[in-house]
């Protein structure tokens, strides 16, 4: 995934001044932060907002991450993931999904929603068509609590591990797999029903 002894020493280039590797470390994690937030915010400006008060704290911070503690992938979702949260208490959009009670699959990589969904509609427009299912995903997503759609979102978006998952949220593993379990339920069932209505 990341070399970290290249990270390690753009780190140290960036804490000794250097703003030339500053520039470099924004490019190579500009794109997954930016997809986090949005996929956790719902908004494109939210979003870009997000991601700049990420690499704020980031700079801010930099000269505490410890090459010795982890992944410097995992430090940087620590902070989005923490500064999300409290962007989520400040804004207190607390969005109520419907029941979580549904069954969810005890697989732990169960078959991906797409495949779930059955597409009777004739394939005119691949692109289109895709859009659309990513709009869909996306807008089922915001219903998902804060704490299904993060855990859902670091793996199945952002292909983390679930080791990874539980340093970046402060969970045990099996909290982890509970969450990203009962959370690809609910995204199934909500895609369902959505699915359902557009027919």
């Amino acid at each position: 995934m990341e070399d970290a002894q290249v990270v390690a020493m753009l780190v140290r280039r960036c804490i000794a001044g250097d703003v030339v590797a500053w520039e470099e470390i924004v490019q190579r994690y500009n794109r997954r932060i930016y997809n986090i937030c949005y996929r956790f915010a719902g908004s494109g400006d939210d979003a870009q907002d997000l991601t700049q008060e990420v690499f704020i704290k980031m700079f801010r911070t930099l000269n505490s991450y410890d090459v010795e503690r982890g992944a410097f992938m995992t430090w940087v979702t620590t902070i989005t993931r923490n500064l999300l949260v409290d962007h989520f208490r400040k804004s207190k959009q607390d969005r109520m999904t419907e029941s979580l009670d549904t069954t969810s699959s005890e697989h732990e990589d169960a078959m991906p929603l797409s495949e779930k969904i059955e597409d009777k509609a004739p394939a005119a427009d691949t692109n289109v068509q895709s859009r659309e299912t990513q709009e869909l995903v996306h807008n089922a997503l915001q219903k998902l609590s804060p704490e299904l759609r993060e855990a859902v979102i670091l793996r199945d978006l952002q292909d983390m591990d679930y080791k990874d998952i539980a340093t970046v949220l402060k969970v045990p593993e099996g909290t982890v797999k509970s969450r990203i379990n009962r959370g690809r339920a609910e995204l199934a069932r909500l895609l369902q029903r959505t699915y359902r209505q557009v027919m």
